[in-house]
């Protein structure tokens, strides 16, 4: 009987192995998509911004310009892109304010009969959504206006004032019940000793030698 035949095995050193043996695959990050409104013509649309900073419908054109020329007078370099039909979706308003700003830079507003989108390389996501909120007119040139409005003269810091008044109150609270609790001290009945006590023996003894001293001749 034949002895068993051992089992083949080849052993590769890891350096003379193959490199897409034990190569890492690489992982590729993908763009971010992005949809711009269906029906709407980019290069149109950036040729527009990039001549007279607006794209609009020619009955509100001058008006918008005005508006253009007041953010300029403030130190902002504004651009108004508004579309006379709502998107599918609103963020697409915001990739299409991102794409054209992408382009021509400085902040960039459109907008449609209901939804806004905007994109700036100077003012904050934050500064640029609180200017949103006073958008939603319906009349572009009254949303532009508003929006100008806001990123000029900002309105009311309510979360610095909420911060303060809630610190007020903590206060007030506070002092309300350090007031309490000293009123609760200084009206507190005097302490009586137990009977027996030492303390009660020297009040009877003082109270003895009192009534003994008003005896006396």
């Amino acid at each position: 009987m034949s002895a068993p035949i051992a089992p083949f095995a080849t052993a590769w050193p890891l350096a003379a192995m193959p490199a897409a043996a034990h190569s890492v695959p690489e992982v590729l990050a993908l763009p971010q998509r992005t949809e711009l409104p269906s029906g709407v013509e980019v290069p149109e649309v950036i040729a527009d911004v990039a001549a007279q900073s607006v794209y609009a419908p020619e009955e509100i054109f001058d008006e918008l310009q005005g508006i253009v020329d007041r953010a300029e007078g403030g130190g902002i370099d504004l651009s108004i892109v508004v579309l006379e039909a709502n998107p599918t979706r609103d963020s697409e308003l915001r990739d299409l304010a991102t794409k054209v700003g992408a382009e021509e830079g400085g902040t960039v507003l459109v907008l449609s009969p209901n939804w806004v989108g905007s994109y700036s390389d100077s003012i904050s996501r934050v500064r640029l959504e609180s200017a949103q909120d006073s958008t939603y007119t319906g009349d572009a040139v009254v949303s532009a206006d508003n929006f100008v409005d806001e990123l000029l003269d900002p309105g009311t810091p309510w979360t610095l004032l909420t911060v303060i008044v809630l610190i007020l109150v903590a206060a007030a609270s506070a002092l309300l019940i350090r007031v309490k609790l000293r009123r609760g001290d200084d009206s507190a009945p005097p302490l009586t000793p137990a009977p027996g006590s030492e303390l009660s023996e020297t009040s009877d003894s003082k109270q003895a030698e009192t009534a003994e001293t008003k005896t006396r001749p």
